[in-house]
């Protein structure tokens, strides 16, 4: 056995002793860690911390800078920016989008088709990107949001500014619209502003194209926050930087005359300074209104603009291509003139002229005509003959000369430049050789013929003035003068001669004289076919997609020209549809009191203004959309069906 170990207090203090020298050692490594750790944050990553603490007590935001202004050749704005109150969604900060939508739309009164506007959107739109809610809001609607965001996250109201364009659907295809930048935009530049609500793009036209220069800087603003996101005060801001201006060469007012003129037409309007170049106005109408897309357009109105058979979408100055028609026969004439074609030289029309075994007809029985009369009557059967004589080649040449399927140097996305026929074009374009009928068809306008409205205002200011202008549409930088054509002056002045006959003689647009005492205008009319005769005559009695296009090309004063315009009424009915239009326009430029009266008095007749005709055609295509909707939701029974007759009741019916 064996014997029991005696523990005396010395050991037992000794035991103790060495525990806690360990435990003391232990706890001393820790706090000296600790130490150590608690120095080197406060002290090596103190500006972490530091960051850190400040990003959760301070948030810094973007502020979208203000677009460049877009102004006409005298300083007034066709763009500019206004103040203004908005709502957007940042779809990642959504907790609950289906009660938010439906709190917002509550709060701000949001009619059914933006409703739907935002929730396609918020489903299509990346994590990042802003949607639009509203925009434009009066004070009350927004403090009633503003004073709910606790209780709304991912929703961000703003003030600042929205692109504002005063004339509204007179200048949509020229100028563009803005908008918010897509998934798309922002993987090509991923900027940080692009995801700043409240900050937009150009997205079409002009607004597209200067881009760089319109968008200016962003600036910053630093406030102070709550942890729950609540703004308690503003610390400091550093300003935007607005975008450069951009001045165009054109008129502004004359634009929005031009285009009010339209009235309930599809046509355009393009005049030009015969001077320099500048292009004063282009209109086309029926167009859209760029506020519409730039504070995000609704379902209604799109559809709306998209089921229009006038095809307001559409710039008619640059893609619409129409056969010229008569129009071209100044221009033919004054190639003819440089061929060797002598004005005294006639032929005698019969209502037409028989080449080959086909009749060509004439619009007219002009008997004697010479080279004046064939411009001022319009006489096809002059033209037919003497563009056989001359070889349509030749013609073909000067009327490129003139303008004709040319692509001019201008800020714009696209432009559709048409054709000139010619002999080597056809066999080009469809392996064929030239026959007599398509010089007598392209003689006339006819034929292979297409141009746009800006080629044919053009071609006009190169007539009136024998040199060879372009169109320009920016103000600035040094011009070199238009050089000449080469056409002799006796030719110049007998063509215009002969054109102001068209207005204020024995012409076909005596209509068309403007109605001031000191100025004369020279024109010519042309009809453009657009289906056979024996499908409709082409008369404003047909309906209107049978109509034949009706065009004017113009100059003023015909003597001394400073202004030429073109105008194409399309399915107008014939020229008398175009030549009323150009008129007024040219005497905007001389009286505008005058051409102002007349056009109120035109408003009248078609219900109002630009403006106040799309609203009125809005509420009838809502209308009835809500009718088909409501016919589809519920369908009207079907009648019951008859009862089944008898062979033998029948028979004694009779």
């Amino acid at each position: 056995m064996r014997p029991t170990k005696t523990i005396s207090g010395a050991m037992q203090e000794m035991t103790f002793t060495r525990r806690a020298t360990v435990v003391g050692g232990l706890q001393i490594g820790v706090g000296v860690l600790l130490a150590t750790r608690m120095a080197y944050i406060s002290v090596a990553e103190n500006e972490r911390y530091k960051l850190l603490s400040e990003s959760n007590r301070v948030n810094l935001t973007l502020v979208p800078p203000r677009r460049g202004w877009i102004i006409d050749r005298n300083g007034k704005p066709i763009a500019n920016n206004k103040t203004e109150f908005r709502v957007d969604i940042i779809p990642d900060r959504l907790r609950d989008k289906k009660k938010t939508v439906a709190t917002l739309a509550e709060l701000l009164s949001l009619e059914p088709e933006e409703l739907q506007r935002i929730n396609r959107e918020l489903a299509q739109a990346s994590s990042f990107q802003p949607v639009q809610v509203a925009a434009g809001l009066d004070w009350e609607r927004y403090a009633a949001v503003s004073v709910r965001l606790p209780d709304l996250p991912g929703v961000s109201p703003r003030q600042g500014f929205s692109r504002n364009y005063p004339t509204g659907p007179a200048v949509g295809h020229l100028v563009g619209y803005v908008g918010i930048a897509s998934a798309e935009d922002y993987k090509e530049n991923p900027d940080p502003i692009l995801i700043t609500p409240g900050y937009k793009i150009g997205k079409d036209a002009l607004e597209k194209i200067f881009e760089d220069r319109l968008q200016g800087e962003p600036g910053a603003k630093r406030v102070e926050v709550t942890a729950r996101g609540k703004i308690v005060r503003e610390l400091n801001t550093r300003p935007d930087v607005p975008g450069k201006p951009l001045q165009l060469t054109l008129d502004v007012d004359l634009q929005e005359y031009a285009a009010r003129r339209l009235g309930l037409e599809s046509g355009s309007v393009v005049v030009m300074d015969t001077h320099s170049g500048d292009i004063l106005a282009m209109a086309s109408m029926p167009s859209f209104d760029p506020n519409s897309f730039s504070d995000g357009i609704s379902t209604v109105e799109w559809g709306m603009l998209s089921e229009d058979d006038h095809v307001p979408l559409r710039n008619k100055i640059l893609k619409g291509l129409y056969p010229p028609g008569s129009t071209v026969k100044p221009m033919h004439a004054m190639a003819f003139l440089e061929a060797g074609v002598q004005p005294s030289d006639t032929i005698i029309c019969g209502g037409g002229r028989r080449i080959g075994n086909r009749f060509f007809h004439c619009w007219g029985n002009h008997g004697q005509v010479d080279m004046a009369k064939g411009i001022y009557q319009s006489c096809d059967s002059y033209f037919y003959h003497f563009a056989q004589q001359v070889g349509f080649a030749k013609v073909a040449d000067y009327a490129k000369l003139l303008g004709m399927g040319q692509e001019f140097p201008l800020p714009v996305s696209s432009q559709f430049f048409g054709t000139v026929p010619s002999p080597a074009w056809l066999e080009k374009k469809y392996k064929r050789k030239w026959q007599t009928y398509d010089t007598v068809n392209s003689s006339i306008g006819q034929g292979y013929y297409l141009a746009n409205p800006l080629q044919l205002a053009v071609m006009a200011a190169r007539l009136a003035t024998g040199r060879k202008l372009m169109p320009h549409l920016l103000m600035g930088g040094t011009r070199k003068p238009a050089p000449s054509l080469g056409f002799t002056d006796d030719h110049i002045a007998y063509v215009r001669e002969a054109m102001s006959e068209v207005v204020n003689g024995r012409g076909t647009a005596g209509r068309a004289r403007l109605p001031l005492d000191d100025v004369l205008m020279a024109g010519k009319t042309g009809t453009a076919q657009v289906v056979s005769l024996s499908v409709s005559n082409g008369k404003r009695s047909a309906p209107w997609k049978y109509r034949d296009h009706g065009l004017f090309i113009c100059f003023a004063p015909f003597d001394n020209p400073r202004y030429a315009c073109s105008v194409v009424i399309e399915h107008g009915g014939g020229s008398g549809a175009a030549y009323p239009v150009a008129r007024d326009v040219l005497t905007f430029l001389y009286d505008r009191e005058k051409a102002m009266n007349v056009l109120t008095e035109l408003e009248t007749s078609w219900g109002g203004t630009i403006q106040e005709r799309m609203d009125s055609q809005m509420a009838s295509y809502r209308a009835r959309r809500n009718l088909e909707k409501a016919m589809a939701e519920n369908p009207a029974p079907a009648p019951p069906a008859a009862a089944a007759t008898e062979p033998g009741d029948a028979d004694a019916g009779e």
